[in-house]
């Protein structure tokens, strides 16, 4: 390379000189760190398994545990929030229109026509008030219904509602099996196949060791019991009768006492003991807390207005099955209004039976569900559709050998199935005071619930429906304990009562309402939220007022007096 093509040396460039800087000020010393406050522990809570803590993992979403809103959410946040919460209510109420509630309905419908539409009306609040307190129960304390009654209220209580809540149970799962059975035989499919493939079902599902699996497969079923929506529009309903029905009570063929305890069926059939305790579990074990104790009211309210819908449908259904023909009144059993649904169509007949097939899954699932948690929660087991069968083989084993046992009743040949059913109906007539009359204690116990107590408002209708309901209970018992009764005038006979008995709750309310009332805890929004039941052994012991233990000692006593005679009853059927 010449010595043209090379470059130049660069040449040093000459910067100006600096001025002198002026001498820095010495730095302070740094402040004193104020001395940081330690971490406030968290609250004790008093939840049994520790599966019941974490994700919310619904069938429609999931929430995380640890999910901090900063903001008032909008629209689409809350639908997707109501979506993953959704659940307990929908089931628990789509699970009460089960085989007995079909075959009430339908009794209603073909016995009385649409006449008796206004009862399922009335029944709205009544499910919304009683299973809105189980929600709260459940996410609030985080402990099932059956421990919290043997905790707060003795061994004798707890023992009682927990061992007549078992044996309910059980023979309400023996009476979805029979729908089962008797759905399968009109469809044409041996019994001895279609009721142990139910029974395998029910127990894959519940045994998947995932909540999410379970409430999908449930909500798969709820799906299938739309079918309802088809069947009603192909029986010709007539919307005005029904509409005028709905609002106006009136009994077709009059006030008979067939009428009369039709109507409490009605009741009994929409108003379950098993329902209190499945929801609250359910609830716990879905890890609803506090803050979306809103979302589960929802929840629950849209289950009542679906399981009112429904009990409608099956009324009208029932009526167009016995339209002009010598059905009518002669109501016999559930594949009866099939077959006279078949006569109309066959089409029709075939979807009444897959309805009463699949209403009798869920009522089974929700049932034998119900009673496992409950068996957990007694014995403080896992009891959690979280765990796999290996960490909680306990509730499972409960679980399947209710399954298969009840299953295995409606197989054997001249099994006491009509005695089993009526066993049913007076079980439920007993436990139903109990388990009303404790909710409503437990909602009013601050050790319990603290900010989350029931209102004064809310206990007043509380009390009116528990009142009604110890009347309706009583009618059952007895009339089921002595058939040759007069129903006509022991209604009239125990509404007066009724009416006394309110009377003097009233009076005695105006005597003492100069007295304080009874301080409920203010805490800000946060902060309720956030308010757990602290663990069962730190809790004060429930002290009853003079009046309470009184009503209490008179519950125990109708209590052991039915318990007594319905077990001569069953002793006297069971030798005739």
């Amino acid at each position: 390379m010449s010595e043209q093509d090379r470059e130049p040396p660069e040449r040093p460039v000459q910067r100006p000189a600096q001025p002198p800087q002026p001498p820095q000020p010495p730095k302070p010393p740094p402040a004193p760190q104020k001395p940081t406050r330690p971490a406030r522990p968290a609250r004790p809570s008093a939840v049994l398994d520790e599966a019941h803590l974490g994700d919310i993992q619904g069938a429609f979403g999931r929430i995380p545990r640890d999910r901090v809103e900063t903001a008032r959410p909008g629209l689409k946040a809350r639908l997707l929030t109501l979506l993953a919460i959704v659940g307990p209510g929908i089931i628990v109420m789509v699970g009460d229109n089960d085989a007995g509630g079909v075959a009430t309905y339908a009794q209603a419908g073909q016995n009385h026509g649409y006449s008796l539409l206004w009862v399922l009306l009335l029944l709205i609040p009544v499910l919304i008030v009683n299973q809105e307190m189980v929600v709260r129960l459940g996410a609030v304390t985080g402990v099932g219904h059956a421990r919290l009654i043997i905790e707060r209220f003795g061994r004798f209580w707890g023992w009682f509602s927990v061992g007549d809540l078992f044996l309910l149970n059980f023979l309400t799962l023996v009476t979805e099996f029979i729908g089962i059975s008797l759905a399968a035989g009109y469809l044409g499919v041996s019994r001895y196949v279609v009721v142990p493939v139910a029974a395998l079902v029910l127990i894959g599902v519940a045994a998947s060791g995932s909540f999410r699996r379970w409430e999908r497969a449930m909500f798969v079923f709820i799906a299938a019991s739309l079918l309802l929506v088809p069947l009603t529009l192909m029986s010709h309903p007539q919307w005005g009768r029904a509409a005028h029905d709905f609002v106006v009570p009136g009994i077709q063929g009059g006030a008979s006492g067939e009428a009369v305890l039709l109507i409490i069926a009605m009741v009994g059939t929409t108003v379950a003991p098993w329902q209190l305790f499945f929801q609250q579990s359910n609830v716990i074990d879905k890890r609803i807390t506090p803050r979306f104790i809103g979302y589960e009211r929802a929840d629950t309210v849209i289950g009542s207005l679906v399981v009112v819908a429904g009990g409608a449908a099956l009324i009208m259904i029932a009526d167009y099955a016995a339209r002009g023909t010598g059905a009518h009144g002669h109501f016999t059993d559930a594949a009866g209004v099939a077959e006279a649904l078949g006569r109309h169509d066959p089409v029709l007949g075939v979807l009444f039976a897959v309805v009463l097939l699949d209403a009798s899954i869920i009522g089974a699932a929700a049932v034998t569900l119900a009673t496992s948690y409950a068996f957990g929660d007694v014995f403080n087991l896992r009891h959690s559709l979280h765990r796999r069968f290996r960490e909680a083989r306990k509730f499972y084993a409960s679980y399947s050998l209710l399954v298969l046992v009840a299953a295995a009743i409606v197989l054997i040949p001249g099994a006491p199935l009509g005695l089993i059913t009526e066993g049913v109906q007076a079980l439920a007539g007993l436990l139903l005071p109990s388990a009303s009359v404790f909710l409503l204690l437990l909602c009013n116990d601050p050790e319990v619930l603290g900010p989350w107590v029931n209102r004064r408002r809310l206990n007043a209708l509380a009390a009116l429906i528990i009142a009604v309901l110890l009347m309706l209970s009583g009618m059952l018992m007895v009339t089921t304990l002595f058939p040759a009764v007069d129903v006509t005038a022991l209604t009239l006979w125990f509404s007066i009562a009724l009416a006394g008995c309110l009377t003097a709750a009233a009076a005695l309310r105006i005597a003492r309402r100069r007295a304080p009332p009874r301080p409920v805890p203010v805490l800000p929004r946060a902060e309720k939220l956030a308010w757990r039941m602290p663990p069962l052994a730190l809790l004060r012991p429930v002290r009853w007022s003079p009046g309470t233990r009184l009503g209490m000692t008179a519950l125990r006593a109708y209590l052991i007096l039915g318990a007594l005679l319905l077990l001569v009853k069953v002793i006297r059927l069971g030798g005739a």
